[in-house]
């Protein structure tokens, strides 16, 4: 079984809803979540838009991380996302693979561990509430380092 960290975000439709609506398809499709962390309302990366709700969720998995991958697509198309560009838009589900056991892939359709999870506060917060000693395999450190040299000044606030 792998360690799989996933971040869940979203800022169309009933973000109440849309989070259990993803999680209960993860269940059934990838594997058993093992933490969730706190909801929390962050403000747009990237561009100007309402507020996201985003959430960390980490799972263990048969699953390899192209399978993940696939499954994570699947489960945002048929939530509704629609994908019109390159660029950073309003969505209803974004799934995020951010950390799958300790590996390190850097293929043309996946890249893991993220490669803006240092960058973002809305990743880190939560993160961190659920393991702040996660190392990250690229730079070296801890999400609780990571957390503490972040330079994202958007607000992220916690709801639940």
């Amino acid at each position: 079984m792998a360690e799989v960290f996933i971040l869940l975000g979203g800022n169309v439709g009933d973000k109440s809803k849309i989070p259990e609506d993803a999680i209960k398809l993860i269940r059934e499709r990838i594997g058993f979540i093992t933490k969730m962390s706190s909801l929390y309302a962050t403000e747009s990366w990237g561009f100007v838009s309402d507020l996201f709700w985003n959430q960390v969720i980490i799972l263990e998995s048969t699953l390899d991380p192209h399978e993940i991958l696939h499954n994570t697509q699947t489960i945002e198309r048929e939530m509704g996302r629609i994908n019109n560009s390159a660029s950073y838009e309003a969505r209803v589900i974004d799934i995020d693979l951010l950390y799958y056991d300790n590996l390190i892939i850097n293929t043309p359709d996946l890249t893991i561990p993220h490669p803006k999870i240092g960058e973002r506060k809305f990743v880190l917060i939560p993160l961190n509430e659920l393991n702040p000693d996660k190392y990250d395999p690229v730079s070296g450190l801890t999400v609780r380092e990571l957390l503490n040299r972040c330079q994202d000044q958007l607000k992220v606030d916690r709801i639940g």
